[in-house]
């Protein structure tokens, strides 16, 4: 088959070039292995799609470059993805911190990508399998499960290596080494931390509880829920700060963001004397949570005889408890893929490869990462917009 653009990988980024490019006259084949479109966005938030966010900015996006992401964010805004859902007449809700959600099913915003795509004349060839991309003069040969494709340009958007049960590979990665571009170190993002089994051993009664907390990672730190698990701990603020922590490094917890624990430990001490650490901790923390602290500080006397060093050192414990998580739970947990195909190797208005005609990489097998709630969508729409506008 001869086509104009070949896109491979019918994610979030690929079905937007596909649609992009057939709008402007191009003949597109998009082309994933999976059995159907938008498997990434059909289990995203919960079944509901967390597709953009409000507070896009370039300091919310991980990269060795961040700056790179703007072109395509500033000419694709979250606010052009709302029109498009809008107009499409789905519904959606924004939850905190600006995230959007999809009132019904994420299905809808499946269906409304597909539908552009018929519209502009893309054909679809799903459960096929990929092979090698080579360039011939000015021509791409992708060969396919179902034969070899002939193409003048070619866009890559097949995502990264997290959660491989969805069908995720490094298969974009080695398109791009095949090419000579080069890659930035990939790791899991946006995944739960693990722990040392000695460390487990002491954490292990409060798997299921979860605060509202603050969590940092030297200069980075985020102000939501944090959950214990029986492997360590998740929740929003641990997936966003693993994007920062590195294996060796520590992390700080802060239980009772907000609250002044030396105050509210003082003022129930002159309260009552005889109320029990654990009791007097159970106004800002969980029951567990409260008596995992005082037994771990080897504290069982009651109120009025602790000393105001004893107090400074349960403040200490609440607010700054420091951590060294051994790993995480890897891809197969992790939500996004950091690192990935050098932006210095791409044009950021285009996504093309600069030594590489025709060549584009877009979402998430680039070296650009977003925080939780929506970002990566974003940049999925974005960067897909930005390729699809050039292929």
């Amino acid at each position: 088959m001869n086509v104009d653009v070949i896109v491979l990988g019918a994610g979030a980024a690929g079905m937007m070039a596909a649609i992009e490019a057939g709008n402007r006259g191009r003949r597109v084949l998009i082309v994933d292995h999976a059995k159907a479109p938008g498997e990434k966005i059909r289990i995203s938030g919960g079944g509901r799609c967390n597709f953009t966010n409000l507070g896009i900015a370039a300091d919310r996006f991980l990269s060795r470059n961040p700056r790179f992401a703007l072109s395509a964010l500033k000419r694709f805004t979250q606010f052009d993805f709302i029109a498009r859902m809008d107009a499409a007449g789905i519904a959606w809700h924004e939850k905190t911190l600006g995230q959007l959600f999809c009132d019904g099913s994420a299905t809808q915003v499946i269906a409304m990508l597909t539908d552009a795509m018929a519209r502009a004349g893309v054909m679809m060839w799903t459960g096929c399998a990929l092979g090698a991309v080579t360039k011939k003069g000015s021509e791409f040969h992708v060969e396919t499960a179902q034969g070899r494709v002939i193409a003048h340009s070619v866009i890559v958007a097949t995502g990264g290596k997290s959660i491989p049960k969805m069908g995720a590979t490094g298969y974009g990665y080695q398109v791009a080494t095949s090419f000579g571009l080069p890659l930035v170190e990939t790791r899991p993002a946006l995944v739960p931390l693990t722990f040392a089994v000695q460390d487990l051993e002491h954490m292990t009664p409060l798997s299921g509880v979860s605060v509202k907390g603050r969590v940092q990672s030297g200069k980075a730190g985020f102000d939501e829920a944090v959950l214990f698990t029986h492997r360590g701990l998740s929740g929003p603020a641990i997936l966003q700060i693993s994007s920062y922590w590195r294996e060796g490094g520590t992390i700080s917890l802060d239980m009772a963001h907000g609250h002044d624990v030396d105050a509210i430990l003082a003022a129930a001490k002159q309260e009552n004397g005889r109320m029990a650490l654990r009791t007097a901790l159970g106004r800002i923390l969980p029951e567990r949570l409260a008596r995992y602290v005082e037994a771990d500080l080897k504290i069982a006397t009651p109120m009025a005889e602790l000393s105001r060093a004893s107090l400074n050192r349960v403040a200490e414990r609440v607010h700054r408890w420091q951590l060294t998580p051994v790993g995480s739970e890897g891809y197969r947990t992790a939500e996004v893929t950091l690192g990935g195909v050098d932006t210095d190797a791409l044009d950021a208005k285009t996504m093309q490869a600069k030594a590489i005609p025709g060549l584009f990489f877009t979402g998430e097998v680039v070296d650009v990462t977003g925080w939780l709630g929506g970002y990566n969508f974003q940049w999925a729409w974005s960067s897909g917009w930005a390729a699809g506008q050039a292929a």
